[in-house]
């Protein structure tokens, strides 16, 4: 149930340097959220069209979902970890990534032809 979604305007990188951050997202998302990776999802879409701050310089838009409540020491805490691999595994600056953090409502989140709620 949670997902990470990195989405930049950079084109992608090789395939294994993609999989290797997803993998990394993977676990940090896993034990940040204390639930079992076997439910994380990554996403990874480069060439998106992007500008940050009027400028077209790289960029990184991320999105961070999970049934249930973030809290703000959390997002925090998840902020600046993400940032910082995705930054080292792209080359975006850090003050270049945004994070949107969102709680999902287990009826609103569906899987294995059922849902969480």
């Amino acid at each position: 149930m949670p997902l990470i979604k990195v989405q930049t305007s950079l084109p992608s990188p090789e395939q294994s340097d993609v999989e290797t951050m997803l993998k990394q997202l993977s676990a940090s998302l896993a034990s940040h959220t204390h639930k079992p990776e076997s439910y994380v999802m990554t996403a990874f879409e480069g060439n998106v069209p992007m500008t940050f701050g009027g400028s077209t310089d790289p960029v990184c838009y991320v999105e961070v979902k999970s049934v249930g409540s973030f809290s703000p020491d959390q997002t925090k805490t998840m902020s600046q970890d993400f940032c910082e691999q995705i930054s080292a595994a792209t080359g975006v600056p850090t003050n270049r990534i945004y994070i949107e953090f969102a709680d999902a409502k287990g009826y609103l989140w569906g899987w294995n032809s059922s849902t969480f709620g």
